[in-house]
């Protein structure tokens, strides 16, 4: 070869070496990044160009998908009682992207996810439809039901678990919207959505309040100041006579904590302190063990930890580090104490669960869309707040909150109910409504089947521990109910 034509073949050469080299950077280096930039269209042509896989409720989907004209997309979401399931599926838009479930299993519904190769690769050889895997949950459908209608027109939320293996069992949040109004790409979805955003909605319908809405917990919390005082040896009987005066001054303060009205609250044991719902008692326990064991305790119940997924990301609930009178009023649910109610109903299940917290979980299994497991979640132990024999304590003076404290509204036939109620001040000075909460479980010789919390926020009823007992336990006892009746 001469040498003009050596020098064009080593020039070609190297222009399909650089050409090599630039294709296999863009495949392989940049690949992920091309797929997932916003401006590549393809991606989202190519996502809804198909129907979506089903989020699952009791092996019945509560999600759907519908063909559509508009645009270049073939496919959107579809909800039943979208409302209701809200707080569970978040929502998936052509527009708005998605969140919650929608989202973070947007791979297995959308049917790009690795874990569905072997799915895809035999519909390449049969030609069989291409559709998106589905995700199976834990909710069920009846206590969801009753937690939604529960609720009613009232702000407010209700988480219920099963406390032998955390299993989400409702989650419900009110007011709520319905994901099938914003799931196209029209101007009308976008109508919809801008509709629901908080500087047009101040009551925040997104917000899903189970999960994502810290609250003072009030009086709820007492539960966790009983177990911190069986737990760190302060007290060893839930009937002896603890040392709380009457009246009790904040500790480093010349101020005094009152009582709801004239309840026998002076020396009172754990079981008066909590069917009574004694500030004193309880601020003074909390006062009496410090902010250091308080603030363990707390966190065995999930307190400021800040990675709780369901697989949604919960709010963190903080147990704060605070000066002694704080510590005081942060142990009676006050001052700067805040939980989700999904918390609240991890402090229940703990109790009722014999002193052993499951970690919290809604989804069951990833399936293909032959529904073949592909995926399959093992209950997992998230701590231990308490000894069996206090957690057996502290279920003892729960329920007799249930039996004959402000708890009664929670009454079930033949079922045995632990629980407590609460009234959360909050407003600058307390001048706003209270949030009415109540916390329980019922048990039956099968065993503990539930945990609920429930928050409602604001109302007309009297600013007294028992507006947790009338506004929040009845609820909390339809949803015990509607658990039992699936589970007979």
């Amino acid at each position: 070869m001469n040498k003009p034509l050596r020098r064009v073949a080593i020039f070609c050469g190297l222009l399909v070496l650089a050409l090599l080299i630039r294709v296999n950077w863009v495949q392989f280096v940049q690949g992920d990044e091309l797929k997932n930039d916003p401006h590549n269209r393809r991606v989202a042509i190519e996502r809804y160009s198909m129907p979506r896989g089903n989020i699952i409720v009791d092996g019945k989907p509560v999600t759907g998908s519908t063909t559509t004209d508009s645009g270049d997309f073939k496919y959107k979401r579809t909800y039943k009682n979208g409302k209701m399931w809200a707080p569970v599926t978040g929502y998936a838009s052509q527009a708005f992207d998605a969140n919650q479930l929608e989202k973070l299993n947007d791979g297995i519904l959308s049917g790009t996810d690795d874990k569905l190769f072997f799915s895809r690769t035999v519909d390449m050889f049969t030609g069989g439809n291409k559709r998106g895997g589905n995700v199976v949950t834990t909710l069920d459908a009846k206590a969801q039901k009753a937690a939604f209608e529960g609720l009613g027109g009232n702000k407010g939320a209700v988480a219920a678990i099963n406390p032998e293996t955390g299993a989400i069992l409702a989650l419900a949040s009110t007011p709520s919207y319905d994901p099938s109004k914003f799931a196209g790409n029209t101007d009308k979805d976008a109508e919809a959505y801008n509709a629901l955003q908080k500087k047009n909605d101040p009551d925040e319908p997104m917000l899903n309040r189970a999960l994502r809405q810290t609250y003072p917990p009030g009086s709820t919390f007492k539960v966790v100041t009983a177990s911190a005082a069986l737990e760190n040896g302060l007290y060893d009987d839930v009937d002896a006579k603890t040392r709380s005066p009457l009246p009790y001054t904040l500790p480093d303060t010349h101020i005094t904590l009152d009582n709801e009205g004239p309840i026998p609250c002076e020396n009172a044991s754990l079981r008066v302190a909590l069917r009574y719902s004694c500030n004193t008692v309880f601020g003074k326990i909390s006062a009496d063990l410090g902010n250091k064991k308080m603030k363990a305790e707390a966190e065995k119940f999930g307190f400021n930890d800040p990675e709780i997924d369901t697989p949604v990301r919960a709010a963190e609930s903080i147990y704060p580090t605070d000066n002694r009178p704080q510590n005081a009023m942060a142990g009676i649910g006050q001052a700067s104490n805040r939980a989700t109610p999904l918390q609240m109903a991890m402090v229940a299940s703990a109790v009722a669960n014999g002193g052993k917290l499951m970690k919290p979980y809604m989804v069951e299994q990833l399936e293909d869309k032959n529904l073949n497991a592909i995926q399959q979640h093992t209950p997992q132990v998230m701590s231990h707040p308490l000894s069996p024999e206090n957690a057996q304590k502290i279920q003892d003076i729960m329920e007799t909150v249930v039996k004959e404290g402000t708890g009664t509204n929670a009454q079930i036939p033949n079922v045995t109910v632990g629980g407590k109620t609460g009234t959360a001040q909050h407003g600058e000075n307390n001048k706003d409504n209270p949030y009415a909460w109540f916390i329980s479980y019922a048990k039956t010789a099968k065993g503990t089947p539930v945990a609920v919390a429930v928050v409602i926020e604001g109302s007309d009823t009297l600013r007294n521990d028992i507006a947790g007992g009338k506004l929040a336990a009845p609820v909390a006892k339809k949803v015990m109910e509607a658990v039992l009746e699936s589970n007979k």
